[in-house]
């Protein structure tokens, strides 16, 4: 079985329990809970109670998203990584995931740079006193300051962070970003969702696009995914599908147990 995860953002019609509740149907090792849904960060139970939750369903909470323009870093950016940190740890999650500014600031050659390596280097101490991975990930929009993974793993080295920082690999984003490496030893998770629509050029496709992985899929998932195992990555399968019919699904299990299984039997398929 694969290690398969949900985002709690592509169910996001779902409570906190029924995440749990659909996760763990569907023999999913975890979850990844998010802090920019209508409704509460955990529902609004105590992170200690959400925690037990999880756990008696066999299930871990992978990540608390999320740190929004980490890399724009202020006194107040410090305090909102704290307080995400002191839930994480509470509720028992792993990690805390990490978003760049998407706002086409910050873009110059060597600002960009330099901007990362500042704020990496203020959240490895908070990190490491929290016992918590950072989860970085590149967006492969034109407009975020942190699109290339590359950038990611040379600040993260040149800290000697490895192993406290790691990366998202979003098979969107890598395919906005035109590929490039993979990097599969940094790799803390993968998050998977398709675009569908074959009128869409790759400039123009956004998270309104993302819908769960099926043999339409434009983003190549598949070809991603194995790279990333062949080369050692053994971090969960996350799905993080934004798109409003996704959203809308009367029967979000059954869809994603039918993508699942699309992505399990292509893979088998091709290791045979």
């Amino acid at each position: 079985m694969l290690p398969f995860a949900i985002n709690h953002m592509t169910v996001a019609r779902l409570s906190f329990v029924e995440l749990l509740d659909a996760a763990a149907a569907l023999g999913c090792v975890g979850v990844e809970v998010r802090n920019d849904l209508p409704q509460p960060l955990l529902d609004g139970l105590a992170p200690e109670a959400a925690g037990d939750l999880a756990r008696e369903k066999g299930l871990r909470i992978l990540a608390l998203a999320e740190v929004k323009r980490f890399n724009d870093w202020s006194p107040a950016k410090r305090e909102e990584a704290l307080a995400l940190m002191k839930v994480a740890v509470a509720c028992g999650a792993e990690a805390v995931s990490l978003i760049p500014r998407n706002d086409n600031g910050g873009m110059g050659n060597g600002e960009r740079q330099a901007n990362l390596r500042v704020a990496l280097r203020e959240l490895k101490p908070l990190l490491e006193d929290h016992g918590l991975v950072g989860l970085v990930e590149p967006l492969g929009f034109e407009i975020c300051a942190l699109r290339y993974k590359t950038e990611a793993v040379e600040a993260i080295e040149a800290l000697n962070a490895t192993g406290r920082f790691k990366l998202v690999h979003d098979t969107f984003h890598h395919h906005l970003a035109h590929g490039g490496p993979i990097f599969p030893q940094h790799t803390g998770i993968i998050h998977v969702s398709g675009v569908v629509d074959p009128s869409l050029a790759v400039g123009d496709m956004g998270d309104q696009h993302r819908v769960l992985v099926d043999g339409a899929d434009r983003l190549g998932n598949i070809e991603q995914i194995r790279a990333l195992e062949s080369a050692g990555c053994r971090g969960p399968i996350s799905f993080e599908a934004f798109a409003p019919e996704t959203h809308a699904s009367a029967d979000p299990v059954g869809d994603l147990r039918r993508s699942m299984d699309f992505i399990a039997a292509r893979l088998a398929a091709k290791a045979a």
